[in-house]
């Protein structure tokens, strides 16, 4: 690309010097640092088991996704068949209230989750853990596709259906409505406002901040790999992406659905393609791979730490990549056109299965079967380290994985968008300046994310996300005899139909 197709922008805004904006970065960090510290501590303690290190909130979530699992009668399995026929639109009439379809709802949440991790968090848990650390990172996918199963019946069966046709739902909805109708007034509202205004907060940091930076370091990833003497500026960078968020956000939960349905596919599509060509190029190693996986899972002298720290990497990928327990899923769920709640448990089973067991399976695979070794524990690692496995067959890889890095961070800013607004409204109303409002401060986090490096909030952003799986799994251990209920009289219904 020539450098002269931005000069003139460069000259007109006087983009080229933003001293002013590192300056205010550090007067920020500095004042939200002690906070950035305590909440990282608080959220991600760790306990030491069989001498490695688990953060609780890890723990905490995988320990639900089993229970959830057992608790229904492993529907994550049984349940494959009829998800597919839901999305499919099998038993969808058109008429039913909502906003959007079950694909939609489907496109809109896994938008949120699929992104950078599945790229770079993947090679880092492969170059710690070792082959093994993918065989737990399968398992712990499988279990949270019962978290996603249970929050997300919850989400469409206490949503709030509005007059002029949108729907807000969520946790805040759940565990404010459902925990009332439990006999528990006094922990409702309070739970529902601390999940919305940590939605809120955490939106602007790792929903935003941190995907536009990701976005624009792979951009100029990209622009290195061309040769291009062109130096890309992080400023005007963002101020393109917050346009281009703009355009869909401003659009209301329709348009970002219409956006994500077309693009999940197609850059999940892609990057799919690509890595099973490389993992066929090179299926020759593919029997020792599998044999390395399941021997090193199990293995007393595993790599990271033994069994416990390759179980304990595989677990806590998995649950960070999926945000099966966080809740925000289910805020895009809620907005399915449905009458039977429990449908739409079926159709965010796929979620998971989605992001953690086929994508991270895949970048996984590439990575082992082409430029893993057990001594790279401390080279290369994240999204260069895939990049390298991509590059080292197929030279030309590297600039769509990197296109694929791009939009995976874009489709991620966008379903934020709609978490964090939901979480708004919930808290001040649906005044329509008051939305926008929002939508504005979304977009200038956009342009910061590319600009200046706050790593105090997205440190703050990173805790609150993962701190609302507290209120959450309470909300679905005391919600789950209702969804069992639910779910067997759905059952009675479709042995009918």
């Amino acid at each position: 690309m020539p450098t002269g197709c931005f000069t003139p922008f460069y000259v007109v805004m006087g983009l080229r010097n933003i001293h002013y904006l590192n300056g205010m970065n550090e007067q920020i960090d500095s004042l939200l640092r002690p906070l950035a510290r305590f909440l990282k501590d608080f959220i991600f303690f760790e306990v030491s088991i069989g001498g490695v290190q688990f953060p609780l909130i890890v723990m905490w979530l995988a320990v639900a996704a089993l229970f959830f699992t057992v608790y229904f009668g492993f529907i994550n399995i049984r349940g494959f068949g009829h998800a597919f026929r839901l999305l499919r639109g099998d038993f969808s009439t058109g008429k039913e209230a909502g906003e959007i379809s079950h694909f939609q709802a489907l496109s809109t949440a896994l938008s949120g989750t699929v992104g950078i991790g599945n790229i770079g968090g993947v090679a880092i848990v492969i170059s710690l853990g070792g082959p093994g650390a993918l065989f737990w990172l399968v398992v712990a996918g499988f279990l949270s596709m019962s978290t996603k199963f249970t929050e997300c019946i919850l989400g469409v069966m206490y949503r709030q259906q509005h007059t002029d046709g949108t729907v807000s739902g969520g946790p805040m909805y759940y565990l404010e409505y459902g925990l009332k109708e439990r006999g528990l007034p006094w922990l409702a509202r309070p739970l529902g406002v601390f999940y919305a205004a940590a939605i809120v907060i955490g939106c602007l940091g790792i929903g935003n901040m941190f995907q536009a930076n990701q976005a624009f370091e792979q951009f100029v990833f990209m622009i290195g790999e061309t040769q291009n003497n062109f130096s890309p500026n992080g400023l005007v960078f963002g101020i393109m992406i917050a346009v281009a968020v703009a355009l869909v956000i401003l659009g209301g939960l329709r348009r970002i659905a219409q956006v994500t349905s077309r693009l999940v596919p197609f850059m999940g599509g892609l990057y799919l393609l690509v890595g099973l060509i490389i993992i066929f190029l090179n299926a020759s190693a593919l029997p020792g791979v599998f044999r390395a996986i399941f021997t090193n899972a199990f293995a007393p002298e595993a790599i990271g730490g033994g069994f416990m720290g390759v179980l304990i990497l595989g677990f806590q990928r998995a649950v960070f990549s999926n945000e099966g327990g966080l809740g925000s899923a289910a805020i895009a769920h809620s907005a399915v056109r449905t009458e039977e709640p429990v449908t739409e448990g079926y159709v965010a089973l796929m979620e998971p299965f989605i992001d953690t067991v086929v994508i991270s399976s895949i970048t996984a695979l590439v990575i082992l079967t082409t430029v893993y070794e057990p001594s790279m524990t401390g080279d290369v690692q994240g999204v260069q380290l895939t990049a390298k496995a991509f590059g080292d067959t197929l030279s030309w890889s590297v600039i769509p994985l990197s296109i694929v890095a791009m939009l995976f961070a874009y489709s991620t800013i966008i379903s934020w968008s709609y978490y964090g607004l939901k979480g708004w409204t919930y808290l001040f109303g649906k005044s329509k300046p008051l939305q926008l409002l929002f939508k504005i401060i979304f977009l200038l986090f956009v342009v910061l994310g590319c600009t200046i490096q706050l790593d105090a909030v997205l440190d703050i952003s990173d805790a609150l996300v993962f701190i609302v799986a507290i209120p959450n799994i309470i909300g679905l251990y005391i919600l789950a005899p209702v969804v069992r209920r639910a779910l067997r009289d759905y059952q009675t219904k479709i042995k009918d139909y």
